[in-house]
């Protein structure tokens, strides 16, 4: 494994850290959500993917979505995405880029979910809100343009984490049938086992220790829950019969070895994974394609993503680039 993470990456937290900015978990989720707000947001992206918000019903209320249309005829596969930020953080605007890459080369419908935030909705919230989506496109795929014999659902950190717990919830339920799921760098797993990286990555690497902590502290408000299977996909009594998967994982990563845990256990239970590990990179890459973070290692996660996404839907690797 290198000493240290690619030099674009690099460059990224030393900015950061000259930023002097207060740290998020010193912070209230308010606070947070100001402070984080357009840090990722993006100011100029390939608009060749139309974008448009409503909503969609959920459980006892309208969850707003947004949804990306590819620049071609379908219909399309449909991927339901689901941003990260820890369950705390996170919008719509923060994943604008990666679902406009995923609408246009994926050539797919993405619905972007902006399901309950914590505290002030601690878990399950955004897992029913996430499956109440899912449940809502499958069903209505041709309102959004959509194939329902091709509905993906994706997402990051957080996001991959209510991906997979959306994945186990189609399975157990009698749920839609979820074509593939495809998560970057998911926390997966809330029992406190010790996984190493945890311990090799606590600080110096984006997401720290003390704020993993904090979106804990927020989102799980039991004990009781750590062993549920949709807050930690990894402890699920099977995970026989769930969707194909892409995993992303990094080096320098905390959750690194929670994703290794589910690869693991995916390819156990006779799942197939395609598995995608990047030594020299950090946790939230993906979102570094856009001003005012833009690096060459975020844009290249991204292009395999949507390329590994684009084979599992349409069964066909992308086309080459003139």
């Amino acid at each position: 494994m290198p000493d240290e993470p690619a030099a674009d990456v690099q460059a990224v937290l030393d900015a950061i850290e000259a930023m002097d900015a207060p740290d998020y978990h010193e912070l209230t989720a308010p606070e947070a959500r100001d402070l984080r707000r357009g840090f990722f947001d993006d100011d100029g992206a390939d608009a060749s993917a139309d974008a448009a918000d409503r909503t969609v019903p959920g459980p006892g209320l309208e969850i707003p979505v947004r949804v990306y249309r590819p620049d071609a005829d379908g219909p399309h596969p449909v991927v339901v995405y689901f941003h990260g930020g820890g369950f705390v953080l996170g919008t719509l605007d923060s994943r604008d880029p990666i679902c406009r890459t995923l609408a246009t080369d994926a050539e797919c419908v993405v619905v972007s979910v902006a399901y309950r935030l914590a505290p002030e909705h601690p878990f399950p919230a955004a897992v029913e809100d996430a499956y109440a989506a899912t449940e809502w496109v499958a069903a209505n795929a041709g309102a959004v343009g959509g194939d329902p014999d091709r509905v993906a659902v994706a997402g990051d950190s957080a996001g991959g984490n209510l991906a997979a717990a959306v994945s186990l919830a189609a399975r157990d339920r009698d749920g839609p049938d979820v074509a593939h799921q495809a998560l970057a760098y998911p926390v997966l797993d809330y029992r406190e086992d010790g996984y190493p990286s945890h311990e090799e990555n606590a600080t110096g690497y984006f997401l720290e220790a003390a704020g993993m902590a904090w979106f804990d502290d927020h989102y799980v408000d039991s004990w009781v829950h750590r062993a549920n299977p949709y807050l930690s996909p990894v402890a699920a009594a099977s995970h026989a019969d769930l969707p194909p998967a892409t995993v992303v994982t990094c080096g320098f990563d905390p959750l690194r070895d929670e994703g290794l845990a589910y690869v693991d256990a995916l390819e156990a239970a006779g799942v197939p994974v395609t598995h995608r590990h990047y030594e020299d990179l950090i946790h939230g890459v993906a979102s570094m394609v856009a001003d005012p973070v833009d690096t060459r290692s975020g844009r290249e996660v991204l292009a395999q993503f949507a390329a590994d996404l684009r084979e599992a839907l349409h069964g066909r690797p992308p086309e080459p680039q003139r």
